[in-house]
């Protein structure tokens, strides 16, 4: 009898629905591959269609009702949704959007994992680790440090389950948000020179998007990740360069590193003319100081070790050269 038990519930946990709210990033394609991996039901939710291997739902994540609707049902949520770079829209429907999570997933007892950034610690010297206190020197980090805040008081004062998944930038194959991804790869690509954000000289770590989609199914089918932790996703522990990236991203593409240094001044200046570099230079002292990030924590409990940046370099590269 206890083996029989054990053996239906296995199969029926297997069928508890998994949604992803924003799976038309960077990152919810890989999340939903390695959930389909481990047989798992992937409801796929974006504001615009997005069809994949998933249930795909359209919603309106600012909208409580459309929330309501998609997450009915779940057992895991996943928020990967990204906003338009404008902190008048940050301001206005983060603090929206991760509240209606938040009851969502109460309201459905499902599990919540929230894919953020490290906005919300500011200037770090040394390395990020998940102890690293919230202490924000940008306006967008401030709006990071109030969401996160929020959702760790519903994990531990509402009973939610769950934790925040944190990573640095990202970067890799079908990666259209990256920073890296367009100031270096692309600009390569093309035969053109490329670009170094701040500082060329400092540590820039960057996050591999395929191991984020692996390490983000871990969290959420692993009950270590139920009782609203802080988890870093795995990213190499490399300390490359910002002129490091550009000269191993070169030689793969077999073509000279060179590249131009976009210091926060000469961003003021891109900015007269694009709301979007505007919004860029509260930012740029993550480019003109050493920006380090450390998943040790993860790395350690799950056993999962990072993709290096050689190997994800060769992997991007070979999307580009693909893709042209």
């Amino acid at each position: 009898m206890g083996w029989y038990f054990c053996v239906r519930y296995k199969k029926q946990k297997l069928t508890i629905m998994h949604t992803i709210l924003g799976i038309n990033g960077a990152i919810g394609p890989e999340l939903a591959a390695h959930l389909n991996n481990r047989g798992i039901k992937v409801r796929g939710v974006s504001r615009r269609p997005f069809p994949g291997n998933w249930e795909h739902r359209q919603a309106d994540v600012t909208n409580m009702a459309d929330v309501l609707d998609v997450v009915d049902g779940s057992g895991v949520v996943y928020l990967l949704v990204g906003l338009e770079y404008n902190l008048d829209v940050w301001r206005r429907d983060w603090p929206v959007i991760m509240e209606n999570c938040i009851e969502a997933c109460l309201a459905n007892k499902a599990k919540f994992v929230f894919l953020d950034n490290v906005y919300s610690y500011g200037l770090v010297k040394g390395a990020m680790t998940e102890n690293t206190p919230l202490h924000p020197n940008s306006e967008k980090g401030k709006v990071r440090k109030q969401i996160a805040e929020r959702l760790l008081d519903a994990f531990k004062n509402k009973g939610l389950r769950g934790c925040i998944a944190r990573a640095a930038d990202f970067y890799g194959p079908n990666c259209n948000t990256s920073v890296l991804n367009s100031t270096v790869f692309e600009r390569l690509a093309a035969g053109r020179s490329a670009f170094v954000m701040g500082c060329a000289d400092k540590i820039h770590t960057y996050s591999y998007t395929r191991d984020l989609g692996r390490a983000l199914a871990i969290l959420g089918t692993d009950d270590r990740a139920d009782d609203g932790q802080v988890w870093h996703l795995p990213t190499s522990a490399d300390r490359w360069t910002g002129a490091d990236w550009v000269k191993a991203a070169a030689q793969v593409f077999g073509v000279k590193p060179k590249f131009q240094a976009t210091p926060t001044f000469v961003l003021r200046l891109m900015g007269l003319g694009s709301r979007l570099f505007r919004e860029m230079v509260e930012m740029n002292y993550q480019f003109t100081h050493d920006y380090i990030f450390s998943s040790e924590k993860f790395e350690r409990t799950f056993g999962i070790k990072p993709t290096p940046n050689q190997q994800g370099v060769e992997e991007t590269a070979a999307f580009y050269r693909k893709k042209q």
